[in-house]
C-alpha cells in the first residue's frame, strides 16, 4: 500500500468519523429538544388542570349572585367541560384559549355587580384564577421557545438530512387568538 493509499484511507476514515459524530450529536440534540418540549407541555398541563379545578369554585361563588347572567356562567362551564388532557396539543391550546376568553367575560360581568365585588371569596378566587392565567402565559412562552428551537433545528443542516430517516415533524406552537393578545384588566376591587 502506497503513501497516497494510506492518506486516502485515513481521509475516508476521518470523514466517516466526522459524519457519525455529526449524526450522533444532531440526533441527541433533537432528542433533548423533544424532551424539553414534552416537559414544557407537561408544565402547562399542570396549570391547566389547576385552573380546571378552580373554575367550578368561581362559578359556584358567583352563581347565586348573578341571576341575569346565566349564559356567561354556562359558557365557562361548557369550556371547562371541553378540557381533555388526552387531546392533541393544538386542541388543548384551542380549549385553553376559549376557556381564557370565557373566564375574562365572566370577570368582566362580575365587575358590574357591586354585591359580588364585595365578596371576599370571589376576590380570592379571582386572584387565584388570575395567578393561574399568568402561569399559563409564562409556561406557554417556555413551551413555544422550545418548539421554536426544535422546529428551527430540524430545518437546518445536518438535521434536515436526517428528518426523513427519523420522522421528525414540526411541533405546533401554543398560539393565542387576536382577542388574547390584549390582556384586559380583570381586577374586581374598586379603585
Amino acid at each position: 500500500m502506497g503513501a497516497w493509499e494510506v492518506v486516502a484511507a485515513f481521509a475516508v476514515t476521518l470523514v466517516g468519523v466526522i459524519v457519525v459524530f455529526l449524526v450522533i450529536t444532531t440526533y441527541n440534540g433533537i432528542v433533548g429538544l423533544t424532551q424539553r418540549i414534552d416537559k414544557a407541555w407537561a408544565n402547562i398541563e399542570v396549570v391547566l388542570k389547576q385552573r380546571h379545578d378552580e373554575l367550578p369554585n368561581l362559578v359556584h361563588a358567583v352563581r347565586d349572585l348573578m341571576g341575569y347572567e346565566r349564559g356567561v356562567l354556562e359558557e365557562v362551564t361548557r369550556r371547562r367541560a371541553d378540557y381533555s388532557p388526552t387531546s392533541p396539543i393544538p386542541d388543548q391550546a384551542a380549549t385553553s384559549e376559549a376557556t381564557t376568553a370565557a373566564v375574562r367575560q365572566l370577570i368582566a360581568v362580575v365587575e358590574q355587580y357591586p354585591q359580588i365585588r364585595s365578596q371576599h371569596n370571589v376576590l380570592d378566587l379571582q386572584d387565584e384564577i388570575e395567578r393561574l392565567e399568568g402561569l399559563i402565559a409564562d409556561r406557554r412562552e417556555l413551551y413555544n421557545d422550545s418548539v421554536y428551537r426544535y422546529n428551527t433545528r430540524i430545518g437546518q443542516l445536518p438535521a434536515v438530512l436526517l428528518v426523513p430517516r427519523f420522522g421528525w415533524l414540526p411541533r405546533p406552537f401554543f398560539s393565542v387568538t387576536d382577542e388574547e393578545r390584549t390582556r384586559p384588566d380583570v381586577a374586581l376591587r374598586e379603585a
